[in-house]
């Protein structure tokens, strides 16, 4: 598959932006503004960006807790994200979701699942609704090695296949549940190998090369779509931060820190773009300021915005009457 140039730059400016709400989140957290702690995807920016825009805006996704790039790249809009992070009444969710059930219907986000591995029946539920329903669209479901071990998996990849459901699964193995190494915690080296119990096709790529991750997702998702049921995708990737904004990352080896750090998906793909006349180091600063005045009004919008008034804790919890 050749991917055009126009659409290798829109993933890189998607990968720029992601890095910069993250690291703008994790700033208001340290500022005590940002409720409970933060879950940073920074290093896994071509995994969630990639398999974003392999997929159309009328298909639905099923996010994962550190998907600020999922969410954006989707189409949610970094003002309305940002608010609900900080619990604002303007949030996409009206700052009742927070950090860790944010969803966003205009974009077809199902959203992220508190207790990790629902995320599965979610995406099972919502591929069947589209095949019942013939509506062409399919889901694309994230979810990490650490939950590929929960009960909730084996069940639903069975379901999906036995189905032959329109879902793409894409587990972003960062090697780590928590503080837990996958190797440590799983019989068998990939995620993906367990694809053929399932009978559905099981494919590793590498996490940090945006493109192939693109050109694999494109490809499950044409496979999806024709009826031909799910795939399992394991994209191979490295959290560049800890578990949650109150992890050190202690347990891990500064060896293999440094290692990954060299595998910087953003400025692997700066260099691909280089070497191909995309991008030059002029593009470079002008896609970088324009990231961070981006990042810069959402921290406005939602510093200036009103917190949700007591009552609202107890709206928008049940389907309102006469709604089928």
């Amino acid at each position: 598959m050749q991917l055009d140039e126009k659409l290798m730059l829109q993933m890189y400016r998607d990968m720029v932006l992601a890095r910069t709400f993250d690291k703008r989140v994790e700033q208001l957290h340290a500022r005590g503004l940002v409720p409970g702690s933060v879950f940073s995807g920074i290093g896994e920016e071509a995994t969630f960006v990639g398999a974003c825009r392999a997929v159309s805006h009328e298909d639905y996704m099923v996010s994962s807790h550190r998907g600020y790039a999922q969410d954006l790249t989707k189409g949610l809009d970094s003002k309305l994200l940002l608010a609900e992070l900080l619990g604002k009444a303007t949030g996409c969710c009206g700052g009742r979701a927070g950090q860790y059930a944010r969803a966003d219907a205009s974009s077809n986000n199902l959203g992220v699942h508190q207790v990790l591995g629902d995320g599965f029946s979610v995406a099972v539920g919502a591929a069947l609704a589209q095949k019942r329903l013939n509506t062409g669209r399919m889901v694309l479901a994230f979810f990490g090695d650490g939950t590929s071990n929960h009960g909730t998996f084996h069940e639903s990849m069975n379901l999906s296949a036995l189905w032959l459901l329109p879902v793409v699964w894409v587990c972003d193995n960062n090697l780590y549940a928590m503080s837990t190494r996958f190797d440590k915690a799983s019989a068998v080296e990939n995620v993906a190998d367990r694809a053929c119990a399932y009978n559905m096709p099981g494919v590793v790529v590498d996490g940090n090369d945006v493109m192939a991750v693109y050109q694999t997702v494109s490809e499950a998702r044409q496979r999806a779509v024709a009826g031909k049921g799910p795939s399992l995708i394991e994209c191979k990737t490295y959290r560049h931060r800890g578990h949650s904004g109150f992890d050190k990352r202690r347990y891990r080896p500064q060896e293999e820190i440094d290692a990954w750090l060299k595998r910087d998906p953003i400025v692997r793909f700066e260099s691909v773009l280089g070497e191909r006349g995309i991008l030059d180091d002029k593009l470079v600063g002008e896609i970088a300021g324009a990231a961070r005045e981006c990042v810069d009004e959402a921290e406005e919008f939602a510093l200036s915005s009103p917190a949700p008034p007591p009552e609202a804790c107890l709206e928008l919890i049940y389907c309102p009457s006469g709604v089928n």
